[in-house]
């Protein structure tokens, strides 16, 4: 039987491999539903309003360079997760890598938000009325999303470890 700390040590591959995941698959979900099916906003669309031509070419040219973000940590996380499937010392198990996924996904939430809604104010959740709170909320369900992972994650080296 393994002990405590080389299981929780043998998790860390695993841990760092569905970050990544959960980061780059948060930033698809993201860029697929506000950016492109609810429209909401765009990467610069604070600071470069959709009402010209020209505007409209550069928020696409940067949305695609965030999906091209999205894509290199998305692929981080799969050659991770490659990686740490094939290491012995490397205990595989779904809450982990499930738990780990949703930490990366909220840790997305809580980068980006910080970063281009209130920092930089390059576009909002969903401005107009209200928009603080939709930044807000996208905030505490980022910070959600990493506890809930985060609790998966440790109530699962818990149970490994025995």
């Amino acid at each position: 039987m393994k002990a405590k700390s080389e299981t929780i040590n043998g998790q860390a591959p695993l841990i760092a491999a569905g970050i990544f995941l959960g980061m780059g698959l948060g930033g698809f979900a993201d860029g697929i539903l506000l950016h492109q099916i609810l429209q909401w906003h765009h990467m610069l669309s604070n600071i470069r309003p959709l009402t010209t031509v020209p505007n409209i070419d550069l928020n696409m040219l940067w949305d695609g360079l965030f999906h091209a973000l999205d894509w290199v940590l998305t692929v981080v996380g799969v050659t991770l997760l490659w990686y740490a499937s094939g290491r012995e010392n490397v205990s595989l198990s779904t809450q982990t890598l499930v738990g780990s996924i949703l930490v990366g996904v909220g840790l997305f939430n809580l980068v980006e938000g910080i970063i281009d809604h209130e920092i930089l104010g390059i576009h909002h959740v969903k401005p107009g009325p209200n928009q603080l709170a939709w930044d807000l909320g996208f905030l505490v369900f980022g910070a959600l999303l990493v506890l809930v992972g985060w609790i998966m994650i440790k109530k699962n080296k818990l149970v490994i470890g025995h």
